[in-house]
Parts: structure tokens; sequence; C-alpha cells
């Protein structure tokens, strides 16, 4: 299935709508897409009710300010599932649920702190903030004065175990950020925040 899923994205157009929708800090509509990419309405609707067919977005309905107000809007936003292809398929996410277990099991925690801080801080240096946040995996945007990360991308293992996940996370980050790194949990994206320059 997840080649299928992927497959959706090798239209350029679609693509683009992709992210868009991806980048918006909100669910975005028809128009706002079709507005932001320069195409029609219909074309937009096409393009993103594909990508919620594939599973890449989700699809909920909110009332939009403007003259389409008087009823609800369908509204599309990046949907939380991590797509990767590898042939032949490698199970990493089961190594890294082993690692974690074995880590929670000797209570090893301080020690894989101190080696994702240790990696961190051989990127330090390698950009500004927002570049190395990237490089590494995650989606920054500017919420007044911190950088909130809209994805983790270590999610599908901090799901099963988040106290070691999220401590190696924090740890990495403050080593190539240094001390503006700070936990700020929030129903979606990452709960790690980063003061801004």
């Amino acid at each position: 299935m997840e080649v299928e899923s992927l497959a959706v994205l090798g239209e350029p157009q679609r693509r683009a709508v992709y992210e868009h929708v991806a980048a918006a800090a909100e669910p975005v509509s028809r128009d706002e897409v079709a507005a932001a990419l320069g195409i029609g309405r219909n074309l937009a609707a096409h393009h993103l009710d594909k990508l919620a067919e594939a599973g890449l977005l989700e699809v909920s309905f909110a009332r939009r300010a403007g003259p389409r107000a008087g009823r609800p809007a369908k509204v599309y936003r990046r949907a939380p599932v991590e797509l990767s292809v590898s042939l032949p398929p490698r199970g990493y996410r089961v190594l890294a649920e082993v690692f974690a277990d074995a880590v929670e099991e000797v209570g090893a925690e301080p020690a894989l702190y101190a080696a994702a801080r240790k990696r961190g801080e051989r990127l330090a240096g390698e950009g500004a903030a927002e570049e190395v946040l990237r490089r590494l995996g995650y989606e920054p945007f500017e919420d007044g004065e911190v950088w909130r990360l809209r994805n983790c991308p270590f999610d599908g293992v901090a799901r099963t175990h988040p106290g070691v996940v999220c401590g190696a996370n924090l740890a990495l980050l403050e080593g190539a950020l240094g001390p503006r790194v700070r936990i700020d949990p929030r129903p979606d994206g990452c709960c790690v925040v980063v003061d801004r320059d």
C-alpha cells in the first residue's frame, strides 16, 4: 500500500498541492489551495481528493470566512502517517523498538541521552536552526518567538516508548542547537520547541 500511496505524488502538480497542505499550520480549503498554486478550484479539489484517497491527507469540515461561508467547507491537512519504501522491505522500526525496550529495561536512559547529545553536537554550526531541523527530518514553522515542529521524525517509536524517544530527541536537539531547546508538548507535532534567534 505504501508504494501506491507514494505513487500519487508522482504527478508534479499533485505533489505541489500536497507540499502546500503539509506546510500549512492549519487545515486548508480547496479555494485556499487553488489561490496559492494558481490553479482552478475543481483541479485543486481533484488533487486533494486523490491525496485523501491515498491516505496522505485527512479531510474534515469547518466554517470558513468569505463568500462561501454559508456552510462548512471541506478542509484538508496532512495525515499523520509515516510512509517509506525500501526494496527489499526493512524492519528498522522493529529494531528501534527492541533498542528502546532494552534501554528501558536496564535503565540506560542517561547513556542514551548523552549519546544523542554528542550526535547533536556534531551537527552544531552546520547552518541556521531551521536548516539543521529540516536536515534532521523535522518540519519547523514560526510560532511567535519559537520554532514549532510540525512532525517528529521518530514518531513511530515515540508512540510506543515516549519517555525514551522524547528524552533522546530533546538531547539530540540540545546538542545541535544549545539551551534554547525545550519540551512543550502539544496534541499535534513534536513535543520539542526551539527559541528563535
